[in-house]
Parts: structure tokens; C-alpha cells; sequence
């Protein structure tokens, strides 16, 4: 486990925050799907196994950008 760390912490910001941002708000119109899934979440409407996919998928480059900024302006 300790590679991983060590290959994220290596990793470029730019190389994270470019990637997140389109699949993160993808698609622009009407809304980004993390936006609807956030949503959805929020009042119990998530429910389907391809919407909880979605959000994963939609996510999880977000959660790393913020991972890798906070780190980096902890340390």
C-alpha cells in the first residue's frame, strides 16, 4: 500500500485536477451527474445500482483532486 501513496504523492496536480473536472462535471447540460446524483443521494432517491456506479465513477477523481490539494497545503 505504501507504493500507491508514493506514486499519488509523486503524481502532478494538474495531471488529477483536468480529468476531474470533466468527468466530474460531465455532462455540462442540463446538469453534471454528480450535481443530480449528490441530489439524489440527499433525498433517499438513490437507490439503483447504475446510480450508485455513477456516482462512484463521477466522484472519485473529485475525491482524489481534493485529497491530493489538501495534502498538499497541509504539508
Amino acid at each position: 500500500m505504501k507504493g500507491f501513496f508514493a506514486w499519488f504523492d509523486a503524481l502532478p496536480l494538474g495531471v488529477i485536477l483536468i480529468p476531474a473536472l470533466f468527468l466530474g462535471l460531465a455532462p455540462f447540460v442540463p446538469e453534471p451527474h454528480l450535481v443530480e446524483k449528490i441530489r439524489m443521494l440527499a433525498n433517499g432517491d438513490l437507490n439503483k445500482p447504475i446510480d450508485i456506479f455513477d456516482l462512484i465513477m463521477h466522484g472519485v477523481l473529485p475525491l482524489a483532486l481534493f485529497d491530493k490539494s489538501f495534502f498538499l497545503w497541509l504539508f
